[in-house]
């Protein structure tokens, strides 16, 4: 009976997979998550700028209506994907597929700093041929050139 009072707590937390035991997403997983995340952020961006701008908005040919539109296409995306790298780990897209984003040598998410850094390396990454991202295709750890910079990987939940 005494030796039951000296037992140490039971953990109900599932166990941190190892680096030895993890599975990297593929590109075509990585790809459909991309997509769900550029229809979605479309759902949201479109009818707001038909709110605030009309239907001339989307017959213009000047590169900016206003702040607004500004804010709303080059400020809001960035922040909103960083944001969610930081709290959830993951894009809405990536978790339909069940994949996230932790940083390479742990299974820590990502800082804020990491995940600006992991954005702007998505311009780099795409401004080659898009070869940044078709390299997931050849890395053995499926990184692609933003993931290098950032020291980040994509994995399965």
């Amino acid at each position: 009976m005494t030796e039951e009072l000296y037992k140490p707590p039971q953990s109900n937390l599932d166990p941190i997979k190892s680096r030895a035991t993890r599975e990297y997403a593929g590109f075509w997983e990585r790809f459909v998550a991309s997509f769900i995340d550029g229809v979605l952020m479309l759902l949201v961006i479109l009818p707001l700028m038909y709110v605030v701008y009309g239907a001339e908005y989307f017959f213009s040919e000047a590169f900016l209506q206003g702040p607004i539109d500004f804010i709303v296409n080059y400020i809001l995306p960035p922040i909103t994907v960083c944001l969610f790298w930081v709290v959830k780990r993951a894009t809405p897209g990536k978790m339909a597929m069940g994949i996230e984003v932790v940083k390479l040598n742990s299974e820590k998410s990502l800082g804020f700093g990491n995940a600006i850094g992991r954005y702007l390396g998505y311009y780099l990454s795409a401004v080659v041929l898009f070869l940044g991202f078709i390299w997931v295709v050849f890395d053995k750890r499926n990184q692609a050139w933003h993931d290098k910079l950032a020291g980040t990987v994509v994995v399965k939940r």
